[in-house]
């Protein structure tokens, strides 16, 4: 009989970690990330949590527009306005009451327009996202561009703002100023890089690594195990999420909350972690109502509330019921 078995913490100084050796890898796990989320001030307003505005949309992909805008306001953005082309309104409005359109101008088939970089770069946003549904049409590459040349304050960039630099990924580095963010899936990450799917797949760890350290920005590798990779040459890797995840629009949700977080806590990096865990978890609390079978993007999106409840041990409202 052993009596009481205490377990302990033995306490290894951070300057000790940070000496040894070697590439910086780390879990998310709760206690890593639970920190970053702050207890609002009872008199605060919607003034203090961040103006997003979200790039996207095109015909036929609204629902990718509103998807984001959503996440970002499921993860407690103050106001969200999504810039969308001017056919697209409509549709976007009505997915939602709670965020704002901006309509831009549009090319002849209905998509984004170059000239639209003019209303997009006057609007008085905090945090831009732009990608998701955009197209992959000439005018929407070169919006894309324009965009990341001239934008002053942080850029979230997932989908097709992504392929708009596939061939070119040398012209991330570029980018002075306001901090950048991509959150490629392994397809896009691969055409970023010139690179068979099957290589990034096998070397996912190495390669974001590599290309945040060298191309000086925050990325976001999603799939099994997401990895957020930082400029300095930090990884981490999430220990959240499940495959039921692998539904159309779950990347949607995903670049919203990061560009939510970023108006929030004005800390990229602790942005990138704290929304890559949440987005997890709350894929996580979908899947045991849902199953990974029926589960969708807006699932996700619903309980990214349920999720912070979780994270910092708070209790949980009445769980979903399944439908």
């Amino acid at each position: 009989i052993a009596g009481s078995l205490i377990v302990a913490d033995i306490g290894i100084p951070s300057a000790v970690i940070a000496a040894v050796d070697g590439p910086w890898v780390e879990l998310l796990t709760p206690p890593s990330v639970r920190g970053l989320v702050q207890t609002r001030a009872q008199d605060s307003h919607k003034g203090d949590y961040g103006h997003v505005l979200i790039v996207a949309g095109s015909p036929g992909k609204t629902g990718a527009a509103a998807l984001a805008a959503i996440g970002a306001l499921r993860s407690g953005a103050g106001r969200v306005t999504v810039a969308t082309p001017a056919g697209c309104v409509p549709v976007v409005s009505a997915l939602a009451p709670e965020f704002m359109t901006l309509a831009l101008p549009e090319d002849a088939n209905g998509g984004v327009a170059l000239e639209a970089i003019d209303a997009i770069l006057a609007f008085n946003a905090d945090v831009i996202a732009v990608g998701p549904g955009l197209g992959r049409t000439h005018p929407a590459a070169g919006l894309v561009r324009a965009l990341f040349d001239q934008c002053a304050v942080p850029l979230v960039m997932d989908a097709d703002a992504i392929v708009a630099f596939a061939g070119d990924a040398r012209a991330l580095a570029a980018r002075e100023g306001a901090e950048v963010v991509l959150t490629p899936h392994p397809g896009e990450f691969a055409a970023l890089l010139g690179l068979p799917i099957e290589h990034v797949q096998a070397n996912r760890l190495a390669l974001a690594r590599e290309f945040a350290s060298s191309h000086r920005v925050h990325l976001i590798l999603k799939g099994h195990r997401t990895i957020v990779a930082t400029p300095e040459g930090r990884t981490f890797i999430n220990t959240t999420g499940n495959a039921g995840m692998a539904t159309a629009g779950a990347g949607d949700v995903l670049t919203g909350a990061v560009a939510a977080w970023a108006g929030q806590l004005l800390d990229i990096e602790g942005s990138c972690k704290l929304a890559v865990y949440l987005h997890g978890l709350a894929g996580d609390l979908a899947e045991a109502d849902e199953g990974e079978v029926g589960m969708i993007a807006g699932d996700i999106a619903d309980r990214l509330g349920d999720a912070v409840l979780d994270l910092t041990a708070r209790r949980r409202k009445t769980p979903h019921a399944s439908t």
